[in-house]
């Protein structure tokens, strides 16, 4: 049993050598592989978001891969690697994605590609949101799952991480589903906590030597941060990496739903962390304020408190928003938005406001980085 909750350690580059000793470093302190037995399959599930490549900092770095899959391999393990990107969940498109985010080099390394894209319904009592929700199958399969993720912005949920990477469990068309379902920010954050808990990740490593900070999670600006961290908990690894760039548990709807159910305290320092916080955190890491209408019914019930409550949620809550000059007309985002709030006019996407659920998904899959988290004329006023 460890000390620590979370291990924070430098790695200054993407490196081979430089990654992989940096991993050991990481692990050691909080025993992160004593679970590993010879002849144990291990899923490694990755954030391949979309087809990226690694230099984008929008997917998990192919060195961060390789150093632990000759780890695992080390260990005796099988090792596989998968996730399930938006679009169609098929070995074809998975393809794509494996090549462009150079996960090749990690079949290389020893590890299999999953090439299982069968999906299953799981029904989950215990959940809070998520009682029933479409899994992927592999990971139902695997002896144990690694959850490896990426440190990012997150135009709905302030932070993309640890918990935020097992909504990839979800099969890539299943997805917007989801989102439409359960449209507000607290009520998707605990769907997302509740597939982590379903899925019990052994232990949780991120990639933030190079970060996204901006418009993530795909289209933000590549950001140093030069450190992994691991540990054997997502939720507390999560409240750690967002204090890295700036974000309390308050900023964040999956880690208030964590401090709700008691998985987190509210106060990061209670985390016992092992390695120098201070020396990786970045005031100024440009963050995007959660999608979070929901936190403003504070005014009462009354008529008053209810007008107080929309005016205050029309002017805090961000919005998706077309920067046009950048648009080229491929209605992707109108093809995955789940409410069906945009159609393309003249060539150009058109988002009917009134039925919009503020998903970002439109942001997130966005290929030119054109739709983006907007903010009330009140909010960029007192940003400034």
């Amino acid at each position: 049993m460890s000390d620590y909750d979370v291990s924070v350690v430098p790695c200054d580059d993407y490196d081979d050598e430089r990654v992989a000793a940096a991993l050991r470093a990481a692990l050691e302190p909080i025993h992160g592989l004593d679970f590993v037995r010879p002849g144990m399959t291990v899923g490694v599930k990755v954030n391949l978001v979309t087809a990226m490549k690694p230099d984008t900092a929008a997917t998990v770095h192919p060195s961060v891969v390789c150093a632990l899959v000759r780890l695992l391999k080390e260990a005796g393990a099988d090792v596989v690697i998968g996730d399930s990107p938006g679009g169609i969940y098929s070995a074809p498109y998975l393809k794509v994605v494996y090549d462009v985010c150079g996960m090749r080099k990690a079949e290389a390394c020893g590890a299999r590609l999953n090439d299982d894209f069968s999906q299953a319904e799981i029904s989950y009592p215990e959940a809070v949101q998520a009682k029933q929700f479409p899994y992927t199958a592999w990971l139902g399969k695997v002896d144990a799952i690694i959850d490896l993720c990426k440190l990012k912005t997150h135009g709905m949920m302030g932070l993309s991480c640890a918990v935020k990477n097992l909504f990839g469990s979800v099969p890539g068309t299943k997805k917007p589903e989801l989102h439409y379902r359960y449209p507000r920010a607290a009520d998707f954050a605990d769907m997302l906590v509740d597939l982590y808990e379903y899925s019990k990740p052994r232990l949780c490593v991120c990639d933030a030597i190079i970060g996204m900070e901006g418009n993530g999670p795909t289209q933000g600006t590549p950001r140093k941060i030069g450190c992994l961290l691991a540990s054997l908990d997502g939720h507390r690894l999560d409240a750690v990496a967002g204090a890295l760039i700036g974000l309390k548990p308050q900023d964040v709807p999956t880690l208030q739903a964590a401090v709700r159910r008691e998985l987190i305290p509210e106060d990061v320092s209670r985390i016992a962390v092992c390695g120098d916080v201070s020396r990786f955190t970045i005031p100024d890491f440009k963050t995007v304020q959660a999608q979070s209408s929901v936190f403003f019914q504070i005014f009462g019930d009354g008529i008053p408190g209810k007008i107080a409550d929309f005016v205050a949620a029309r002017i805090l809550t961000p919005f998706p928003k077309l920067n046009a000059a950048g648009c080229v007309g491929c209605g992707k985002c109108a093809n995955v938005c789940p409410a069906k709030a945009i159609a393309m006019r003249n060539g150009k996407p058109k988002i009917k406001r009134s039925i919009c659920i503020h998903c970002f998904c439109c942001q997130e899959f966005c290929p030119k980085g054109a739709m983006q988290v907007g903010r009330h004329m009140i909010m960029r006023i007192l940003g400034r």
